[in-house]
C-alpha cells in the first residue's frame, strides 16, 4: 500500500496511509471486526423512520381500518379514558403494528385507537413514548408522522406537570403557550439529523407553535365544562428526566420564566409544527415544585397518577367540548 509523507509545522515527517473503505480489509492490524459499512459511522446518522417507512406503517394501519382522522389526540395523564368515549371504535396495540416502539410507563395503554368522538374521525394515542425510557427523539415522535400521512391536521396533547408558581396548585390545568426546551437546547431535537422536504422545511419558527386559535376555544370550553377556576397558561420546560428536579433546577427554571415542568410533549409538539400539524397542549400539574431544601413532600410517580384520576372525568368532558369546537377543512 502507498503511502504519503506529509511535513508537520514543527519540521518533523509524518506518514499518512490512505482511508481504507471498510475495516474489514485484510491489511494491518484488526482492532475492530465485523463492524459493517464505515460510513454508518462516518456521516450524520439518518433517521432510521424514512418517509417511505412511515407511509409504510400508516398504510398498514389505513388497510385496517375505515376511519379517516383529520384529529389526532395524545392521551397522556388524565385524558387515559377518552378513548372509553369513542365510538366506531378499532384499536390496535402499539405491540401488533410493525416497527411501533413499545410503551413501558406505568398508566399508559399502550395503544393507537381510532373512532369518532364529537362526530369527527380521530386517532387517540393511549400512551405516549419517552426519551427517557431510553427512546430517541425519531422514536418518541414515530406517532406523530404516521398521523401526519394518516390526514391528521390537529393535534391535542395532554402530560403531567410539576408546577412552578406560588399561585398554581395540584390539580390545575395549565394550557402551554410556549415551551422551553432543554434537550433541544442541548442538541437534542427530533429535527436533527438530514431533513426530507416532505415533510417540511429545514428551519421553522416556533413562535407561535401552540395556536392561539385552539387555545381560545380550550377557554371557552373549559368555561362550559366547570374547569374555568382551574385553568391556567403558561411555558411548559421540558427536561429529560426520569429523574425529578432538584431544588436549584427548580429555582432556575422559574427564574428563567417556567410556569411548569415535565419530560414529554415538546418533541411532539416540534415534529408536528415541521408537518404543518396545528398543535394544542396542556399540562395537569400533579405536584409542586420543591423550592426549599426542608420541603418534606417530594414529588413521586404515584402522586402523578393518583391525581389524574381525580381530574379524569373533567379534563375529558373539557376535550370532548374542545374537539367539538375546532373547525376542520373539509376538502
Amino acid at each position: 500500500m502507498s503511502t504519503q509523507t506529509v511535513l508537520r509545522y514543527n519540521g518533523s515527517a509524518e506518514r499518512h496511509f490512505p482511508r481504507q473503505n471498510s475495516l474489514s480489509e485484510k491489511s494491518g492490524p484488526q482492532p475492530l471486526k465485523n463492524i459493517g459499512n464505515v460510513a454508518d459511522f462516518t456521516r450524520p446518522q439518518k433517521n432510521k423512520y424514512t418517509y417511505e417507512v412511515v407511509e409504510g406503517i400508516a398504510k398498514w394501519l389505513q388497510e385496517r381500518t375505515s376511519i379517516k382522522p383529520k384529529i389526532g389526540i395524545i392521551c397522556g395523564t388524565g385524558l387515559g379514558g377518552l378513548t372509553d368515549e369513542i365510538t366506531d371504535k378499532e384499536e390496535f396495540p402499539y405491540t401488533d403494528i410493525p416497527l411501533f416502539p413499545s410503551s413501558t410507563v406505568a398508566g399508559h395503554a399502550g395503544k393507537l385507537v381510532f373512532g369518532r368522538l364529537e362526530d369527527k374521525e380521530v386517532i387517540c394515542c393511549s400512551g405516549r413514548f419517552h426519551y427517557y425510557e431510553g427512546y430517541n427523539n425519531y422514536q418518541v415522535t414515530l406517532s406523530i408522522r404516521v398521523m401526519k400521512i394518516l390526514g391528521v391536521t390537529h393535534l391535542v396533547m395532554s402530560n403531567a406537570a410539576g408546577g412552578l408558581p406560588s399561585d398554581y396548585n395540584v390539580g390545575d390545568i395549565m394550557i402551554l403557550k410556549d415551551h422551553i426546551n432543554f434537550i433541544g437546547m442541548a442538541g437534542g431535537s427530533p429535527l436533527r439529523g438530514p431533513n426530507d422536504e416532505r415533510w417540511g422545511e429545514r428551519f421553522i419558527s416556533t413562535t407561535h407553535i401552540y395556536n392561539k386559535e385552539m387555545r381560545e376555544q380550550a377557554k371557552k370550553a373549559a368555561e362550559e365544562c366547570g374547569l374555568g377556576p382551574y385553568l391556567k397558561e403558561g411555558v411548559y420546560c421540558m427536561v429529560g428526566g426520569p429523574n425529578f428536579e432538584t431544588v436549584a433546577e427548580c429555582r432556575m427554571l422559574k427564574l428563567l420564566g417556567g410556569d411548569a415542568v415535565g419530560m414529554s410533549t415538546v418533541a411532539e409538539s416540534l415534529v408536528a409544527a415541521h408537518s404543518g400539524i396545528t398543535v394544542f397542549a396542556f399540562s395537569l400539574i400533579t405536584n409542586m415544585c420543591c423550592m426549599e431544601y426542608d420541603d418534606q413532600s417530594p414529588p413521586n410517580h404515584e402522586e402523578h397518577l393518583m391525581i389524574g384520576k381525580q381530574r379524569t372525568a373533567l379534563i375529558q368532558a373539557w376535550v370532548r367540548n374542545l374537539v367539538g369546537k375546532i373547525q376542520l377543512n373539509q376538502a
